[in-house]
C-alpha cells in the first residue's frame, strides 16, 4: 500500500525536476512562509563532510540519548523508507505527522519551484521546532555552504568529518574548493570539531574559522584517538578516555568515534555518555552484517555483509575493514551509479576480493550497466562478471563456495533496496 506521504513527495518532485540545484534562496523563501521554524529549534549540532557524517551523527545521538537527552535527528538519503530521515525526540516520524507536514509545506510553497531536498528539509525543521527536545542533529545533504540545512544562524556546534573528492560537478574539482563548500557551515564564534583532514582541506577550514572567530578543535592538534590493545583511546585537553572499540565495524569508525567524542566532551558530557556513543550507535548499511531474511536463508553458511559507500574514500575504508577480518574468500556483489568514480572505488578493493559480480540497480535511471561495472573491475585487476540480479549473483557464489564472505556494495540505493527486500 502506498503511503499518503509518498503521493505528496512524488507530486512535489515535479515542482523542480532538477535533482540537485544548490541555492539558499528558495529555502529562505519557503521557511519565511512557514514562520521561520529554523529560529525555534533546540540547540543544533550541524555536521558536514564527505565520509562519516552519518556514523558520527549516530554516535553522538547514542551518547546524548544515554545521558537522558531527547534528540531530533535529520539525515539523508534514506535506505528503506523516507521516514528514516526525520527522527523526532528519538522516534522516527509517524506517517500521519509526515503527511500532514508535507501538506502544510506544499501549501506554503504555493507551487513555486523547489527541490525535493528543500521541501523535506523544511518539513523536518518545522517538525523539530514544534516538538520539544534537548538537541537537534542536522546532517548536511551535499556540500555545506549552499545546502538546504545551512539556515541555522547560531548552532551549538559544527562538525566537519573527513573531506575527500566527491560530487565535483556541484562542489568543485579540487580538494580546497570542496573543503571551502563544507566549511560554509562554520558560524561566527561557534566551535567547530574537525576530523582528520588532508593538509589542503585543513588550511581552508582553519582560514574560514579564523575569519569568523570560530574556535577549531582539530584532530591531531586538540584531540587524538587511536586503537590500543583492542580498546579505543581518546585524549583531549580534559584528559584520557579508555573505552571499548566502536560497535560499528571498521577501522575508520575509530576516527568517526573521535569526532563524536570530541563533540560530546565539548558539550560537557561525561564518560558514560562517551562510552554509550561508541557502544550503542546504530547505522544500517555501513558494513552491516545481515543475519535474517530471504538472502540469508538463500546462503545459510555464507557470511553476508552490506555497505552503501560509493566513492574512493569509501572503497579505502571497506578495504581496510576487510583486511582486518579473519581470512575467508570474499566475493563482491556490486552495483553503482554512473555519476560515481567507479575505478577509484574499486581499486582499493581489488586486493581483497576473489571475484566481483556486477549488477545493475533495479529502478534507478542512473544505474551503471552491470557489464560496465564488470569492465571497471577487470581494469583494476579483479576477476569480474555481470549478473542479472543480486539473487542470481548470490546463487552463483554459493554454488561455488557455500561458506564465502559476500559483500553487497557500491551504492546506498542498492543497499536500500536490499534492506527493503530482505526485510
Amino acid at each position: 500500500m502506498t503511503d499518503a506521504s509518498d503521493v505528496i513527495l512524488e507530486r512535489l518532485m515535479a515542482l523542480h525536476p532538477k535533482v540537485i540545484d544548490l541555492s539558499l534562496d528558495r529555502m529562505e523563501r519557503l521557511l519565511a512562509a512557514l514562520g521561520n521554524p529554523q529560529h525555534d529549534l533546540p540547540p543544533v549540532i550541524h555536521i558536514a563532510g564527505t565520509n562519516g557524517k552519518g556514523s558520527t551523527q549516530a554516535m553522538i545521538r547514542a551518547g546524548l540519548e544515554a545521558a537522558g537527552k531527547r534528540v531530533h535527528a535529520y539525515t539523508s538519503p534514506h535506505l528503506a523508507r523516507f521516514h528514516e530521515r526525520i527522527r523526532l525526540a528519538g522516534e522516527l516520524i509517524s506517517e500521519t505527522d509526515l503527511a500532514a507536514l508535507l501538506d502544510e509545506v506544499e501549501a506554503a510553497n504555493g507551487g513555486e519551484a523547489i527541490t525535493f531536498f528543500e521541501v523535506t528539509t523544511a518539513a523536518a525543521l518545522l517538525a523539530f521546532a514544534r516538538t520539544p527536545a534537548d538537541f537537534t542533529l542536522l546532517e548536511v545533504g551535499l556540500g555545506g555552504r549552499l545546502d538546504a540545512t545551512n539556515v541555522i544562524d547560531r548552532p551549538a556546534l559544527t562538525i566537519i568529518t573527513p573531506v575527500s573528492i566527491d560530487h565535483q560537478q556541484f562542489l568543485g574539482e579540487t580538494l580546497p574548493e570542496i573543503a571551502g563548500e563544507k566549511a560554509g557551515i562554520i558560524k561566527r564564534g561557534v566551535a567547530c570539531i574537525v576530523g582528520p583532514q588532508q593538509e589542503a582541506s585543513l588550511e581552508v577550514i582553519e582560514a574560514k574559522a579564523e575569519r569568523l572567530g570560530a574556535p577549531v578543535l582539530a584532530y591531531g592538534q586538540h584531540w587524538q584517538v587511536w586503537e590500543e590493545r583492542d580498546r579505543l583511546i581518546f585524549q583531549d585537553e580534559a584528559g584520557l578516555l579508555d573505552l571499548p572499540l566502536p560497535n560499528l565495524p571498521g577501522p575508520h569508525q575509530i576516527m568517526n568515534a573521535g569526532a563524536a567524542l570530541a563533540s560530546l566532551r565539548h558539550l560537557g558530557f561525561d564518560e558514560a555518555a562517551c562510552e554509550a556513543a561508541v557502544t550503542q550507535a546504530e547505522w544500517p548499511a555501513r558494513m552491516q552484517r545481515l543475519r535474517h531474511g530471504p538472502l540469508v536463508e538463500a546462503a545459510p553458511k555464507a557470511e553476508l555483509w552490506l555497505d552503501g559507500g560509493h566513492n574512493p574514500a569509501a572503497g579505502d575504508t571497506i578495504a581496510a575493514t576487510l583486511a582486518r577480518m579473519p581470512k575467508r574468500p570474499t566475493h563482491l556483489i556490486c552495483g553503482m551509479l554512473n555519476t560515481k568514480d567507479v575505478t577509484g572505488y574499486l581499486r582499493p578493493l581489488a586486493a581483497h576480493a576473489a571475484m566481483l559480480h556486477a549488477v545493475s540497480i533495479p529502478g534507478e535511471a542512473n544505474t551503471l550497466p552491470a557489464e560496465t561495472t564488470a569492465e571497471a573491475a577487470r581494469a583494476v585487476g579483479m576477476q569480474a562478471s555481470p549478473s542479472s540480479s543480486v539473487g542470481v549473483a548470490l546463487a552463483e557464489i554459493v554454488a561455488a563456495d557455500p561458506q564465502a564472505r559476500i559483500l553487497i556494495c557500491g551504492s546506498l540505493y542498492l543497499a536500500g533496496r536490499i534492506l527493503r527486500e530482505n526485510g
